[in-house]
């Protein structure tokens, strides 16, 4: 029996659903994509709430199973679907240990300070955003990129497949350019190490990337 595409709900730039998006496209399952806008109070309809009562973005429904919450999607996806696509996590145990953790890592300790450089920068427009705030935000998320840096092993972050780990990454560390397009004289590009800009490079020139690029950054 042929399975329906699951519905994939995201919204244009939230990072965590850009990750599934990526997860989706490299394991090559089949989806529809339905883009919620934060503005018009998609989330907070009663359809939605009852897929996700958090009223929060990404969350999926696949053969009437929902779920939320960007890291639980992805392992679903790799344990739903393990025949389709690549895998998500690296083969071998200690290098998949190390995805995983680098993987916690970023939900952990690269969130809240690309949080709070997004909220000054970008939500809402501040006139005068907190200029300590964004500095010591700043050198925090250094600190942080400099130790997912230490333990890059190629040219992905685990070696020289890409894996959950780099799409986890990766949409929190765009948003650092997206902040420089948007709010000029910040430099946020300045956080990304020259080796990391290769990183990002390597992610770009995923044959499925331009497919999950936020639709709203191209207008």
């Amino acid at each position: 029996m042929q399975r329906e595409p699951l519905t994939f709900y995201y919204g244009s730039g939230s990072p965590f659903a850009w990750r599934v998006w990526l997860a989706l496209e490299h394991k090559q399952i089949p989806y529809r994509a339905k883009r919620l806008s934060f503005d018009a109070g998609d989330l907070q309809t009663s359809a939605y709430t009852a897929i996700n009562p958090r009223q929060q973005v990404p969350a999926i429904v696949d053969n009437s199973f929902s779920l939320y919450e960007s890291a639980a999607i992805v392992d679903y996806l790799e344990d739903q679907y393990p025949q389709s696509g690549a895998p998500l996590w690296p083969q071998e145990v200690r290098a998949r240990a190390v995805a995983r953790r680098i993987a916690t890592e970023v939900d952990l300790y690269v969130v809240p300070p690309i949080d709070t450089l997004i909220t000054q920068t970008l939500v809402g427009r501040q006139a005068t955003p907190d200029v300590e705030l964004l500095a010591t935000s700043g050198q925090t998320l250094a600190r942080e990129l400099a130790l997912i840096e230490q333990s890059m092993a190629g040219r992905f972050i685990v070696g020289s497949t890409v894996s959950a780990a780099d799409f986890t990454l990766y949409p929190l560390v765009a948003f650092l350019r997206r902040i420089d397009i948007k709010r000029p004289g910040y430099d946020m590009s300045r956080l990304i190490s020259a080796r990391l800009q290769l990183w990002m490079t390597a992610v770009e020139s995923l044959s499925y990337f331009d497919k999950t690029y936020p639709p709203h950054w191209r207008e």
